[in-house]
């Protein structure tokens, strides 16, 4: 039962993150450079904040516990937070170019199978007494290939969508589709968003031991990658606002109420997934595999609901019913996938 509720939690985590770019829509009068660093400020800044310090027992505080623990962690964690940076920035160009659906679905899915892949092995590089390379068991390999079969599936559809579709219906149901250029950034933004999984990885020990919950063990470590992400996107947003000579949105005062409100909405809807990731951990300890698979469920998950959302937003309108069924076998394909390591372990 308790692995039932760790699944849904990480699934409801999930939606929440598929949904974070639907507030989005509502900012009025903002370049791209301004609303997605302020929606960072709340996605990767003040929630991730307010989340790790549920992880801090009655008299002590963060500080404490970042200052204690290895310095090595604490800097690998903030790094690949930087690296994961750059699969953010690039992330949100490949929805520019492939829409909601087309682009999460590559992206999520490189970062799903990647991310669970290259965590134990960078860190069986530093510290291989720990045996980490044990915990890529057979079950959660394959699980991570059947994960991918489902994107693939999903890329399929996606082609056959852009072949499908005259320039003009493109442009209508994304602005500014570009499916080669889309898929480029979407396969670097996902090698690149691995890398959160690998900070995590690097951080999964800091906490305060037994007198942290097991639920929020992991947020200290989420707190650190976010921090690296928030200085990549935000070197890369102020550049952008000098480039562009947008750095007036930030003067434009009648737009503040509306905008920091859905950017507020959009970082809390795109943290809740790793808040949901912590939580739903938590109830998987007594399935190890699945608890090394629930980053790769979490992507996975993300697909899934990104594409409800795609065909909510009428992004696969147009095309043809074999695309549609296409799409629909590689989305049950990844909702199999939830369920692979655990039948097989």
């Amino acid at each position: 039962m308790s692995i039932i509720i760790g699944l849904l939690i990480i699934a409801i985590g999930a939606f929440c993150q598929s949904s974070s770019y639907v507030p989005i829509n509502k900012i009025k009068e903002w370049s791209w450079e301004s609303y997605w660093i302020v929606q960072g400020l709340f996605a990767w800044l003040i929630f991730p904040f307010l989340g790790a310090l549920l992880a801090v027992p009655s008299g002590h505080s963060l500080m404490e516990l970042f200052s204690t623990a290895p310095a090595f962690n604490v800097w690998m964690t903030v790094f690949f937070g930087v690296l994961w940076g750059v699969g953010g920035l690039t992330f949100g160009l490949s929805m520019r170019y492939l829409g909601v659906a087309l682009g999460q679905s590559i992206a999520l899915g490189t970062c799903a199978g990647l991310g669970t892949i290259m965590g134990p092995v960078l860190l069986n590089i530093f510290f291989p007494e720990q045996k980490p390379l044990e915990s890529l068991t057979a079950a959660v390999v394959i699980g991570v290939v059947v994960t991918l079969i489902g994107i693939a599936i999903i890329g399929i559809a996606g082609n056959m969508k852009a072949q499908s579709l005259s320039e003009e219906e493109k442009k209508k149901a994304v602005k500014d589709f570009n499916f080669p250029k889309g898929i480029l950034i979407a396969l670097l933004a996902g090698f690149m968003s691995g890398c959160f999984n690998v900070g995590l990885e690097f951080g999964k020990d800091i906490n305060f031991g037994e007198l942290t919950n097991p639920m929020y063990s992991t947020l200290p470590a989420t707190l650190l990658v976010t921090i690296g992400g928030f200085c990549t996107n935000a070197v890369y947003c102020f550049y952008q606002n000098s480039k562009n000579s947008t750095w007036a949105d930030y003067g434009k005062g009648s737009l503040w109420g509306n905008n920091i409100l859905f950017c507020a909405l959009a970082g809390l809807l795109w943290y809740s997934q790793f808040f949901g990731l912590s939580l739903g951990k938590g109830f998987l300890t007594e399935s190890p595999t699945l608890t090394t698979f629930a980053f790769c469920i979490l992507m996975a998950l993300n697909v899934v609901f990104s594409n409800v959302w795609g065909i909510i937003l009428k992004e696969w309108k147009g095309c043809s019913q074999k695309t549609i069924t296409v799409l629909v076998i590689g989305i049950i394909v990844l909702i199999i996938s939830t369920f692979v390591p655990e039948l097989l372990k």
